[in-house]
């Protein structure tokens, strides 16, 4: 048994160099989409790709062609086009978010400026529509698609909850469009060009969306668990700049009086060192880290139950195994 990408074992060795090979073949047509003749744009452009990154959502593809025929050529150009959108939407991100950080580097905003990193955002966006463009029809309608639920996920996030809305079913939703909707856009792109049946496709699909959520979930509770940058951001960035995560709405919601200090801090951005330092570790000891991990396995029990009806091949063995290291990432 061996370990792949976010330490994933794989109990089967002819998957595993399967997977391997399409990983570094998704690599290399990454790098490629990203280049420029241009000096200044090409730096930047790959500015992320070069600092690293889990590379989830090409993995989640790769995987879901392996429940047909993973060698067709269409399989690598439609994961690019996924962990293209995806990267481009980190460079928008960071301006909106003020990020001085990227994957332990300094974000592309700080390095030279947020136009600059809006730009080079479009840019990527325009690389991937190029791919597409390749791949016909279907591949760029369920782009535009995807693209619409991850603009509408970022819009939903920031004006938050209309009046009388639960803000913690809003922000689930929010992960669903933002995280979410790319993730099962991986593996429906992976599965469909692999020629896997509609069924598949669509339980897949599925569980792509289950498991992006999860996903989401764990980084926002390893962002205030964790001692070391293991989400590839400084830990208790969202707690400082005030975004309320998931933890943290489970604590606002809480009715404790002992948690009154607690909700008291995280109801707004924390500048002061020593009251984001009192804030983690109150949140660390809180019932709301609890919470968000039992709101984290009912995800991955959804994740389990779309994979339930998968033909029993062995990339259906990967992907609960995925699922359980999803889990356990957050400790």
């Amino acid at each position: 048994m061996s370990r792949i990408a976010l330490g994933l074992s794989f109990d089967d060795p002819t998957l595993e160099t399967a997977v391997r090979g399409g990983l570094d073949a998704v690599e290399t047509a990454l790098r490629t989409a990203c280049d420029s003749n241009d000096f200044f744009v090409n730096a930047a452009a790959h500015h992320l790709v070069d600092a690293g990154g889990k590379r989830f959502r090409p993995l989640v593809s790769v995987l879901a062609a392996h429940f047909g025929s993973p060698d067709r050529p269409e399989v690598v150009p439609a994961a690019v086009v996924c962990e293209l959108t995806h990267l481009a939407t980190l460079y928008h991100d960071d301006v909106m978010d003020e990020a001085p950080v990227r994957r332990g580097a300094a974000s592309a905003n700080s390095r030279w400026d947020n136009t600059v990193a809006i730009l080079t955002g479009d840019f990527l966006f325009s690389r991937a529509s190029n791919i597409l463009a390749d791949l016909g029809p279907f591949a760029v309608k369920l782009q535009a698609q995807t693209f619409e639920r991850l603009v509408i996920g970022q819009i939903h996030e920031t004006v938050g909850p209309v009046e009388g809305a639960d803000p913690i079913t809003h922000y689930l939703d929010v992960l669903a469009d933002k995280t979410g909707s790319l993730i099962a856009t991986a593996a429906e792109f992976g599965a469909y060009y692999a020629g896997a049946t509609p069924d598949v496709i669509a339980g897949l699909r599925d569980f792509g969306e289950q498991i992006g959520v999860a996903f989401q979930i764990s980084d926002d509770i390893l962002d205030i668990t964790s001692d070391s940058d293991e989400s590839g951001k400084t830990p208790g960035t969202d707690l400082r700049e005030g975004i309320a995560t998931l933890p943290v709405l489970y604590a606002l919601r809480s009715a404790d009086p002992g948690s009154e200090r607690l909700r008291a801090l995280v109801s707004r951005p924390l500048t002061e060192d020593d009251e984001h330092a009192e804030a983690l570790s109150l949140l660390r000891d809180s019932d709301a880290i609890a919470e968000a991990r039992q709101t984290l396995a009912g995800y991955a029990a959804s994740a389990r139950a779309s994979l339930s009806t998968m033909p029993h091949v062995p990339a259906r063995g990967a992907f609960e195994a995925l699922t359980e290291v999803v889990i356990a990432r957050t400790g």
